[in-house]
């Protein structure tokens, strides 16, 4: 799908979110260090356990939002509660206000996002989507790999200034949403007579999670996403502690070495460098693969490549682990979204957006399990643990897609219905 093509509603926000979030990654990563100094280490990890659960929250909230009220609505008031909150942030007296801001801008984003991927569906062709998804998706790591790297710099030595132009970047963008951005909801005025009472609304996510494919999707997303939250969790320890100093590059008499939280920076560098760089080749390279055979891969060498550097610690070695683990990142991410748009009932595409971002908060939530596990096991076996959670999600992918068939030519009380083989065949 060509950019010339796209809906002005996609070009927009393609421009306006990659500099939101350069600037967003700029303090974020940074946050647990700030917290630390001025909470200590053990108070910490308990205060930065509660976005995830609300943010869970927020994601039901904002999905029931863009499909009762718009999309549109939905990510106006995320984006003026960011812009709040980066006020917040650059006027703060206290670090309990900035970890208030710090939740704040959690909810906001959860609120934002399901209707975020909801309007990108409803804009697109289904054939398009995967493209246009992994095309947002390097939008948003171009940020993740620029943003550390000046916010290494600016959030230590100017952070109430780096914070006051977060807050202007995310004014500029929120205006542009209001100005520019249209409504793509679908049969809006239909979706607007068919909101009930809160209890109503929220009885409706009830009936999507006695779906049971639906069920099975998030249950294999919650192990895949622990296992690609070791990224920055249990890898960045195991690198730590085992990975001696070693020459990287030699010429002559001249080396360079690296090693431990060194090796640790070259990792993260090389996948986010991979993302940018591949995000799309990968996704056009695999757009012939149905959604099972993406989804079930993916999962499989994430794992493998995460177990891999269990069995050395030399750094090329462990570079070709982390190229193994990337191809399985880029594989699965714009898959992800594509499937939900696609499995979704058209009325009901938010909350299902919303529903399955609780892969990605429960997964967060669960991840640092793996460092205590490091005090009982060895790294092989801590990696051990983390492979069979991707091989359990694999098969339960293999489950989940055996099941659909039926599901998409049956009511299933989501009143989703189809009348195509090809149909099934695209996602199967």
């Amino acid at each position: 799908m060509f950019w010339s093509t796209w809906d002005l509603n996609l070009k927009v926000r393609l421009i306006g979110e990659t500099i939101f979030h350069t600037f967003y990654w700029m303090f974020f990563p940074f946050m647990a260090l700030y917290f630390s100094d001025a909470f200590g280490k053990d108070l910490t990890g308990i205060l930065l356990m509660f976005p995830p659960l609300l943010g869970i929250i927020a994601s039901l909230y904002g999905g029931q939002i863009s499909d009762r009220v718009g999309r549109r609505p939905a990510m106006l008031f995320g984006a003026a509660t960011e812009c709040l909150m980066f006020a917040l942030f650059a006027l703060s007296w206290s670090p309990w206000v900035d970890y208030a801001a710090f939740i704040g801008l959690n909810i906001a984003s959860s609120i934002y996002w399901p209707a975020s991927s909801a309007m990108v569906a409803d804009l697109t062709k289904e054939e398009d989507r995967r493209e246009v998804y992994a095309t947002f998706y390097t939008a948003m790591n171009i940020g993740v790999v620029l943003g550390p790297v000046l916010g290494s710099f600016f959030f230590f030595q100017h952070r109430p200034q780096l914070l006051l132009v977060c807050f202007f970047v995310s004014l500029a963008f929120t205006l542009t949403l209001f100005f520019v951005i249209k409504e793509s909801l679908p049969n809006k005025g239909h979706a607007k007579q068919k909101a009930g009472s809160l209890k109503e609304q929220w009885q409706s996510y009830a009936v999507i999670f006695r779906d049971k494919v639906f069920a099975l999707y998030i249950l294999a997303g919650i192990l895949v996403a622990v296992t690609f939250m070791q990224l920055d969790l249990y890898m960045g320890v195991y690198l730590k502690e085992h990975v001696p100093l070693q020459n990287l590059i030699s010429w002559g008499d001249w080396s360079f070495s690296v090693g431990g939280t060194e090796t640790f920076g070259w990792m993260m560098s090389l996948n986010g460098l991979m993302v940018v760089l591949f995000t799309l080749a990968v996704t056009r390279l695999c757009a012939a693969w149905s959604d099972r055979r993406s989804l079930i891969i993916s999962s499989v060498l994430s794992g493998l490549g995460l177990f891999a550097m269990s069995l050395t610690v030399n750094i090329w070695l462990l570079f070709a682990c982390m190229v193994l683990f990337t191809v399985g990142e880029l594989i699965r991410t714009p898959v992800t979204q594509s499937f939900v748009s696609k499995y979704a009932p058209e009325d009901q595409r938010g909350q299902y957006m919303g529903a399955s971002t609780l892969q990605f908060s429960i997964g967060r939530f669960i991840a640092p399990l793996t460092i205590a596990l490091s005090e009982w096991f060895a790294p092989i076996g801590v990696f051990g643990i983390i492979l069979l959670l991707a091989l359990v999600a694999a098969m339960l992918y293999h489950r989940m897609f055996t099941l659909l068939p039926a599901v998409m030519v049956k009511d299933t009380g989501t009143t989703r219905q189809q009348d195509s083989g090809q149909r099934q065949e695209e996602i199967i």
